[in-house]
């Protein structure tokens, strides 16, 4: 590294934070269907009208949007995945990358604590942040869900439960995959609405159901053939993880197969890059959540009773793995 990247690196989040603002001001839904000038959508946006072209400018630069004489209009791209109208939509993401940023303002204070600096699971009691959260979340399963069921083998399985499933992005994508295959979404009763609006986006009512409840406190059932948990167990220290999975392989039927997608970390805690700066994302946000080594998740699943531990061979955009073993 030298000095012009450190400092590129020091103002880093410039440029993130111009995006959160035009995706949380909408600048991109009226510009995709109408190009206006600054002046113009200011008024529709009601904001100031000087500062907004300022924010423009930068969205320009950053070719998030065009500019033509004085006139501004949204990209193909922007339009596409930042605009509210398209089905393409990605701003739920973006808005919950949002909502982290003060508390990773605060990493500092978090490193020296060795506690969260930002409301434990503020998503489930703040309406904007559950809704950017949830929705996000479905934001990313719906690039990766596909990818996933392709590369995973369900042939022959009848029933398998998505623990922490969210909205069941992925039950759903298995699903459509194995035309066999019945889910159970379990997550907190809270998701219930969203769930039932995506599982029913996909006319899988009758093969697809929601069971609200904690995982940790409440039974999973039993006789499963598959469990899938994605992106849960980071947020639990190692040995509320490990019994998460203990309790997810007691659900199995005999031959049954547990999946575990985490972002995985190698055994030097090192690399991958997002990994380790999710890890941090979790000393900000959680008490004892952390990101796990291939090792350490290996080593949960072993303890509850799994064998043939191994990682599927997937490469996802975002960085994630994903291990599986047999009961």
């Amino acid at each position: 590294m030298n000095i012009p990247e450190l400092l590129s690196l020091a103002s880093g989040y410039w440029k993130p934070c111009t995006l959160h603002a035009g995706v949380e001001l909408d600048v991109f839904s009226p510009l995709a269907t109408t190009p206006m000038t600054a002046a113009e959508l200011a008024r529709q946006l009601r904001v100031d009208s000087r500062a907004l072209a300022m924010l423009l400018h930068a969205l320009v630069a950053m070719e998030l949007l065009i500019k033509e004489d004085d006139r501004f209009a949204a990209t193909p791209f922007s339009a596409e995945h930042l605009a509210r109208q398209s089905p393409a939509y990605l701003g739920h993401i973006i808005l919950h990358h949002h909502h982290l940023v003060e508390g990773w303002s605060k990493l500092d204070e978090a490193v020296r604590s060795g506690g969260p600096v930002r409301k434990r699971s503020s998503h489930q009691t703040d309406v904007a942040e559950r809704e950017s959260f949830l929705l996000g979340m479905f934001n990313l399963a719906m690039q990766l869900a596909p990818r996933v069921a392709a590369a995973i083998d369900l042939s022959g399985r009848r029933r398998l439960l998505d623990l922490a499933g969210g909205p069941g992005t992925y039950a759903i994508h298995f699903c459509l995959r194995n035309p066999e295959l019945n889910a159970v979404v379990f997550d907190l009763p809270t998701t219930r609405p969203l769930a039932e609006q995506t599982i029913d986006r996909f006319d899988l009512a009758g093969r697809v159901r929601f069971v609200g409840g904690d995982a940790e406190a409440d039974s999973l059932g039993s006789g499963f053939d598959a469990v899938w948990i994605s992106h849960l167990l980071h947020s639990e220290g190692p040995e509320a993880g490990a019994a998460i999975v203990a309790k997810a392989a007691q659900a199995l039927g005999e031959g049954g197969v547990l999946f575990v997608q985490e972002f995985i970390l190698d055994d030097t805690r090192t690399s991958p890059l997002h990994s380790t700066l999710f890890s941090l994302n979790m000393l900000i946000g959680t008490p004892d959540g952390q990101a796990y080594s291939q090792g350490e998740l290996g080593q949960m699943m072993r303890q509850a009773g799994l064998r043939e531990v191994v990682r599927v061979p997937v490469d996802l955009p975002n960085g994630a793995g994903i291990l599986v073993g047999k009961r």
